[in-house]
C-alpha cells in the first residue's frame, strides 16, 4: 500500500511541477494531442504503459 502511496505522489509531484514551470507547453501538448487520431493514442498510451510498468519491474527487481 505504501508503494502506491509513494508512486501516487511522485505521479502528481510530477504533473503538478511540469504544470506550474511550463503552462503554456501544456496547452500546446494538449492541442498535439487533440489533433492525434484516437487509434494513434491508444498506440501512445499502451507503450507508456508498458514503459511504465517496466519500469517499475525494473526498479523493484534491481
Amino acid at each position: 500500500m505504501s508503494f502506491a502511496i509513494l508512486a501516487i505522489g511522485l505521479v502528481l509531484a510530477v504533473e503538478g511541477l511540469v504544470l506550474a514551470l511550463a503552462p503554456r507547453r501544456v496547452e500546446d501538448a494538449l492541442r498535439l494531442l487533440a489533433a492525434t487520431a484516437l487509434d494513434r493514442r491508444r498506440q501512445i498510451g499502451l507503450v507508456a504503459l508498458a514503459l511504465g510498468v517496466l519500469l517499475v519491474w525494473l526498479a523493484r527487481n534491481l
